[in-house]
């Protein structure tokens, strides 16, 4: 007899309404993600009542529609989560923008970045978006991105910080949806 020891894939949805639980989980993958280095507009350290009120301000977003909130969650709860910025100038309206895009340390190397990504993009061709951007500070992000498709369009240098307070240079990437 033989054991299946192999972990489940992570669930991945679109949330509407965001509840405490999924606050506090949303923080955490924050707060881990600038704790390991992630420049994501936060430096270090970041206290979980910072984590919290831009958490928050994500869930009112989504909940006015002007933004879209993915997560994936595993057994321990959510670990990994992107969103689709929806609303855009008059003159942008085929167009949104990701953001966000973070695996808590213990989901990483799973291919959850990727789950997600995937999962942004279908979300946006079903809001009737022709057109994604992001940008990045992270080696191991742009390794992704490519992956999955997106195309490389350049890179400024020093653009942002490291949560320790280094500088970091940003890539920026856009994918054409079909």
């Amino acid at each position: 007899m033989t054991t299946d020891t192999t972990t489940p894939a992570p669930r991945i949805r679109l949330l509407g309404r965001v509840d405490d639980t999924q606050l506090r989980q949303l923080a955490d993958v924050l707060i881990d993600c600038v704790e390991g280095g992630a420049s994501v507009s936060f430096m270090w350290p970041l206290t979980r009542e910072r984590a919290l009120a831009f958490w928050h301000r994500v869930a009112e977003g989504a909940a006015r529609g002007e933004r879209a909130l993915l997560v994936a969650e595993d057994a321990q709860g959510i670990v990994g989560t992107v969103q689709l910025v929806l609303e855009q100038p008059e003159n942008q309206p085929h167009r949104a923008e990701v953001s966000k895009m973070l695996v808590h340390r213990r989901g990483r190397r799973q291919g959850i970045g990727a789950l997600l990504m995937q999962a942004a993009e279908q979300l946006a061709r079903e809001r009737g978006k022709s057109l994604l951007v992001l940008d990045t500070s992270s080696a191991e992000a742009e390794r992704l991105y490519a992956r999955v498709g997106w195309t490389r369009v350049g890179v400024i240098p020093g653009y942002a910080l490291l949560p320790g307070g280094e500088p970091c240079d940003t890539t920026y990437f856009y994918r054409a949806l079909a």
